[in-house]
């Protein structure tokens, strides 16, 4: 109960427009910001410097262009050309190939086929630079749409895409055997969304149990499954089902958010294991962030340290 309660009160902050414009004022003003622990920057070439650190730690990555939610197609428009800039400005830079997107933030509520052809056009674009791209789970009414529009993908001979569900869901089960059926690569996640009780687990016991099911039968079935969670347990707990099935490091990876265990990030890194770090940027960032309050409300000690150390 207390996990709902503290993803539900993070989302009614994450919907205050006062606090969006606040922190858009002081949350990424300087280099010792509470905001940039967990979100590279504001710019494109932010994330990509970010990106050049993470990998000279030995690590790869994944940049998220932040945004959701669209209000017009015109904003959606907007968003699919920023990410056809992405894909080429990142394609000269030199980083890693690989980024992930939300599709209500390519129209995805406003005009499903309009959403189709914006991730058609991203698609191609990613194609042609050799990228893989990696569709983003949002709340439970998203879910059957956006598993629709990546099966469509899919069938239409895009293969340098995946999708993530979340253990929170109790539909993933079934979700996990369908995409699996299409050889499909999978992000799990435990969800960071407040769901209601017919649609989610409610106990983060619950959800990290379900998450430990749908892990088993992704390393033994899916292909290069990512793995992304900061639970010391969990991974452990995958560490010894990959040992015990002669399951071998290189056939999935695990995945952590950018400012998060950087300590783990690198002691999973030395022992061979698949290391992704997550690294978000965009003047988007504050729906994002109190999201990851939420899921993890140990961060907060972390941003009021920040506050007051700057004061």
């Amino acid at each position: 109960m207390i996990d709902a309660l503290s993803k539900a009160s993070f989302h009614a902050l994450a919907s205050s427009s006062i606090l969006q414009r606040l922190a858009s004022r002081y949350g990424m003003a300087g280099p010792r910001s509470f905001a940039r622990r967990f979100i590279a920057g504001e710019t494109l070439e932010e994330a990509i410097a970010a990106a050049r650190a993470v990998e000279a730690r030995g690590l790869a990555i994944t940049l998220d262009y932040l945004g959701e939610s669209a209000a017009t197609l015109e904003a959606a428009e907007a968003a699919t050309c920023e990410y056809l800039r992405i894909v080429d400005t990142v394609a000269a830079s030199g980083i890693t190939r690989n980024i992930s997107l939300k599709l209500t933030q390519l129209g995805l509520g406003l005009d499903h086929d309009r959403c189709l052809r914006n991730l058609r056009r991203i698609l191609d674009r990613a194609r042609a630079h050799e990228f893989f791209v990696r569709i983003d789970m949002e709340n439970s009414p998203y879910v059957e749409e956006t598993l629709q529009i990546f099966e469509t993908l899919w069938a239409g001979e895009f293969s340098n895409i995946g999708v993530v569900l979340q253990s929170a869901l109790r539909r993933s089960e079934t979700d996990l055997r369908r995409l699996n059926a299409l050889g499909a690569r999978i992000r799990l996640v435990k969800g960071a969304y407040k769901e209601p009780p017919d649609v989610a687990w409610q106990l983060k016991a619950d959800v990290d149990a379900a998450y430990i099911r749908l892990m088993e039968v992704l390393l033994r079935e899916g292909r290069f499954p990512a793995l992304a969670t900061h639970d010391t347990a969990i991974i452990a707990a995958a560490q010894t089902f990959a040992t015990t099935h002669g399951i071998a490091p290189d056939t999935f990876e695990f995945q952590m958010l950018y400012g998060i265990r950087r300590d783990l990030q690198a002691s999973l890194a030395a022992a061979g294991y698949g290391m992704r770090v997550y690294i978000p940027f965009g003047r988007e960032w504050f729906p994002y962030f109190m999201r990851r309050l939420g899921e993890r409300p140990a961060n907060i000690g972390f941003v009021l340290r920040g506050i007051f150390s700057e004061r």
